[in-house]
């Protein structure tokens, strides 16, 4: 699997109007109404990244989660990244 260029990314992102391209990588944050809805799409999340053998750099506060994705060991975005990215669009939406 190879790295998207900028330019691929650019272009697949505008399916994807809630994330963001920037330090090679992308990035997105979601608020929910509580600490036990946000840690419940964690989770939720953390199985589909079993599933893809793909794992986010992501933080979490209170009822705010970050996530960023990469492909490090490709240094760069891959397809891979908008796999877990529409995993994570799908949660997300059932949890608001």
């Amino acid at each position: 699997m190879n790295t998207l260029t900028d330019l691929e990314v650019s272009k697949k992102l505008k399916d994807y109007p809630d994330w963001e391209f920037y330090d090679n990588a992308l990035h997105t944050d979601f608020e929910f109404d509580n600490f036990k809805d946000c840690m419940s799409a964690m989770n939720r999340i953390a199985f589909e990244c079993e599933v893809l053998n793909h794992h986010p750099e992501w933080t979490n506060i209170y009822n705010t989660l970050d996530i960023k994705l990469t492909t490090h060991d490709k240094g760069g975005v891959t397809e891979l990244d908008f796999k877990l990215v529409d995993a994570i669009r799908k949660i997300v939406e059932v949890e608001e």
